[in-house]
């Protein structure tokens, strides 16, 4: 079931009505959105429903038992078998076949020829933001920083809720839980906020995103050799475009719809193709994400609390499992790989922080961090590690300088990058003339809007790019 569809918002107009319909009885709502949940990813595959809840009640359990033991040996060994657990099951769906695969290559190159199981199963949607929020949840309890819910509903509700489960963001444990304790406030819904983020994550996925993907960027990717090193760099730029505009779209409707709900959400994007260095791309790409890398991996790692060198491969050890999380792919691991030497690189020559930004010029601060990001999507798109060398080959070519782009796929570039360009002033303005207009007008616009994008769209919606991770 997929955001930007007429499925989905039937199911959301129901799931609404009925929540705030049940708001004054927290229980049974919070009961409600977590059969709600089930039903969501249901629409998947139903025969992977006891993952999630088998993951939800394991963490439920383990967290208690944790909570009532003293620090000491017997809570750390119960976190590391929580822990050792849930990537246990995220390394069986997501990295079995993967690493089988390598090995095997392994033996074959030594000239051992075995015939080793792979797993023929279907990698089940959303198991690694699955596995985040359970690692989050039982961490901060370890830390104390969260004390275990004794609530089985609210564990089930925070690790299943359907806006953030398949896709993110990445809800800290402490963050969500807090908010389930008590009823929602109408008073607390911004309504404003909320209908431009969908609006705009909608217009971002199902235009955007969509045409530049099916018109331009997916050809290009498909077969380089069949298009001019011009069209190869312009895919490049389209692909960050696009990768950026499918999935701040669907973290933007999730936040919308949370709020919709009464619950709130961090922000998971800003601007991140406006960024001065790759550290200043990180605090603005994927929020979520990088800082739960640096809560609960960096800085367990020792961070940079043991000499300039540890910190070195703490960052680089961190981007490369971060890499990997995105796949089971090396051409993942070579974009981590490449993310994080450019960070160690970026300490080593001072080029961090406020007074690091100044070292260079900001035009060429920018060129150079938007191109290495440009140039490590393409690792990012290809499917294999030779596809990408072919792709750089053409890019680098000169053969032919054609551009074959359409008027459509130009435009499609021109609302990418404005997206990157428009200030936040800008939509707070939208936002407040929306919260003083009248109800009929409120009504209208997301009507109209929606309307629009409807008649605008592509045939079909192809699912968000992070479904996939």
């Amino acid at each position: 079931m997929l955001f930007p569809t007429i499925e989905f918002a039937a199911f959301f107009a129901v799931v609404f009505a009925v929540t705030w319909l049940l708001n004054d009885h927290n229980d049974p709502k919070k009961w409600f959105l977590v059969a709600a949940s089930y039903l969501f990813y249901s629409a998947w595959n139903p025969n992977y429903l006891f993952i999630l809840f088998g993951s939800s009640l394991g963490n439920y359990l383990l967290a208690l038992w944790m909570g009532s033991l003293p620090d000491g040996r017997a809570r750390k060994l119960l976190l590391w078998f929580g822990v050792a657990a849930n990537l246990a099951l995220l390394g069986v769906f997501k990295y079995f076949n993967f690493f089988v695969a390598n090995f095997a290559n392994l033996l074959t190159s030594l000239g051992i020829h075995a015939n080793l199981p792979f797993l023929e199963v279907a990698l089940p949607v959303a198991i690694s933001f699955i596995t985040f929020h359970a690692l989050s949840y039982l961490i901060d309890v370890y830390r104390r920083e969260l004390k275990p819910s004794k609530s089985l509903v609210d564990i089930l509700l925070y690790i299943s809720f359907f806006p953030h489960l398949v896709a993110g963001p990445i809800v800290r444990a402490r963050d969500f839980l807090n908010q389930t304790t008590h009823v929602s406030k109408p008073e607390n819904i911004q309504l404003a906020f909320s209908v431009f983020l969908i609006l705009g994550g909608l217009f971002k996925k199902v235009i955007v995103a969509n045409y530049l993907s099916t018109d331009f960027v997916d050809g290009a990717f498909q077969n380089p050799s069949a298009y001019s090193s011009a069209d190869l760099w312009l895919a490049m730029y389209g692909y960050a475009l696009v990768i950026y505009c499918d999935f701040s779209a669907y973290t933007d409707i999730a936040i919308g719809i949370a709020n919709l709900l009464g619950y709130q959400f961090p922000q998971n994007f800003n601007q991140p193709y406006r960024a001065f260095s790759l550290q200043d791309f990180w605090r603005r790409w994927h929020i979520t994400l990088s800082t739960w890398l640096r809560d609960y991996l960096y800085k367990p790692l020792g961070g940079s609390h043991y000499g300039i060198a540890w910190t070195y491969f703490a960052l680089m050890v961190t981007m490369l499992l971060g890499g990997l999380w995105h796949g089971a792919s090396w051409n993942f691991v070579i974009w981590g790989a490449m993310h994080g030497a450019a960070l160690v690189v970026e300490r080593m020559l001072g080029l961090t922080g406020k007074d690091g930004a100044r070292r260079l010029p900001p035009l060429l601060a920018w060129l150079v961090t938007f191109h290495f990001v440009c140039f490590a999507w393409i690792f990012f798109r290809s499917q294999t590690f030779d596809s990408a060398i072919d792709y750089f080959r053409g890019m680098f070519s000169f053969q032919s300088l054609a551009i074959t782009i359409t008027p459509l796929v130009a435009l499609m570039f021109v609302f990418g990058a404005l997206t990157q360009i428009v200030p936040a002033r800008a939509q707070e303005r939208v936002e407040a003339w929306y919260d003083r207009a009248s109800l009929g007008v409120k009504i209208a616009i997301p009507v109209i809007v929606i309307w629009l994008i409807a008649v605008a769209s592509p045939d079909g919606v192809p699912p968000f790019i992070y479904f996939q991770f």
